[in-house]
């Protein structure tokens, strides 16, 4: 498992580590991606390293052109759809959060099948639902029945909902839902236990182990991330580098992404933010993209549209668009919101946005195999 290795490193360890590195550490990296040679784990730590500051024109150009040769110049565009706000952990930094005293509200059917329309017209093939961490307001046979109204709307569902254990993954899976998104929002073991002191989430390990049981139940895609903002960004690079590379090759079947999600306003008085300036966010990406080719990046509308449109170039894959979130936010339920995100712009306006910029926006990027047994051939 990856817990085993986790423990084996520190965070903080890890944190040094990625400070130990020298430009020349930089600069090898640097010249065997050129060659297009595999970088190994000490290469990623180079690129992510406060070294690397120098080296983000070339990182940058090598970066694009990676993403080009793996992936084109396609970015595929998905949106969020939150079923409920409902949650009973306390996450401190979350508007989610059971300590927050807002009006909570969880979707109906009729009310899901009202927001799958609205985004059905605006285009859109691939949608994340998302749940607060409330097993008993949002269960597995709430968030399936979702899915099965969803599904006629959209060609791929994503669930980024409460871990699951594996067989309830696989009964996800049968349902429709193609894709799995956890993320571990910091991979410090004392900051995660200072945020998340009541309910499920309190239990790290069961969290850290989630995108593990979805590889075992056989997921197509796997979201993982760190949320920036809570701890040493160091740290959290070198830990999710670390958990990004063991997934990946014990799950080769699936296919990978990794998002960098950064602090944003929400409710409550969260105040132990640690800053992650632009330069550093940029860095973190291009080292990613660098070290491991085949990931997929996802960039959300947190970020600013002058920052999207830009890394939309250098190696991004995903982004998300329009986002609402809050329960029924497409059809104005009033509800409260997640936090607040920072590139407000309609599909259409971003859409044009990214093709001016020589890319090509893409809406639905596969089709459902269709599978026989001998009965029916």
């Amino acid at each position: 498992m990856y817990t085993e290795i986790f423990e084996r490193t520190s965070f903080a360890e890890g944190s040094e580590i990625i400070r130990s590195k020298k430009k020349e550490d930089v600069e090898r990296a640097l010249h065997r991606a050129s060659s297009r040679l595999s970088l190994d784990f000490e290469d990623y730590l180079s690129l992510v390293s406060p070294n690397a500051f120098s080296y983000l024109e070339p990182m940058a150009r090598l970066s694009k052109e990676i993403k080009k040769e793996r992936f084109g110049n396609t970015i595929q565009l998905f949106m969020p759809l939150y079923l409920s706000n409902e949650c009973r952990s306390s996450c401190l930094y979350c508007g989610f959060s059971y300590e927050n005293k807002i009006p909570r509200k969880t979707l109906t059917e009729e009310e899901i099948r009202k927001e799958a329309e609205v985004l059905q017209k605006k285009g859109i093939r691939h949608l994340v639902i998302l749940t607060g961490e409330d097993y008993s307001k949002t269960s597995l046979d709430y968030i399936l029945r979702a899915v099965s109204i969803l599904e006629e709307f959209f060609d791929s569902l994503s669930i980024e909902v409460y871990p699951l254990d594996t067989d309830d993954y696989q009964t996800a899976i049968e349902s429709g839902v193609d894709g799995l998104i956890v993320y571990q929002e910091t991979y410090d073991k004392k900051v995660y236990a200072e945020n998340h002191y009541r309910g499920i989430k309190k239990n790290m390990f069961y969290r850290l182990e989630a995108p593990e049981r979805g590889g075992k139940a056989g997921f197509r895609k796997i979201g993982i991330g760190a949320l920036l903002g809570l701890s040493d960004p160091l740290g959290e690079m070198y830990k999710l580098g670390e958990h990004a590379k063991y997934l990946i090759k014990q799950y080769w079947k699936t296919s990978f992404q990794i998002s960098l999600p950064r602090m944003r306003p929400a409710a409550g008085d969260f105040q132990k933010i640690v800053s992650v300036n632009d330069r550093d966010f940029v860095r973190f990406l291009l080292a990613l993209r660098i070290s491991f080719p085949d990931l997929g990046l996802v960039l959300s509308t947190r970020e600013s549209p002058r920052l999207r449109d830009h890394l939309a170039t250098l190696g991004i894959t995903s982004m998300s668009v329009e986002s609402k979130t809050e329960p029924g936010g497409y059809s104005n339920s009033g509800a409260l919101k997640q936090f607040e995100i920072e590139d407000n712009r309609s599909v259409s306006d971003l859409a044009a946005s990214l093709r001016r910029s020589g890319l090509d926006p893409v809406f639905k990027d596969f089709d459902r195999a269709l599978l026989f047994s001998k009965e029916t051939l």
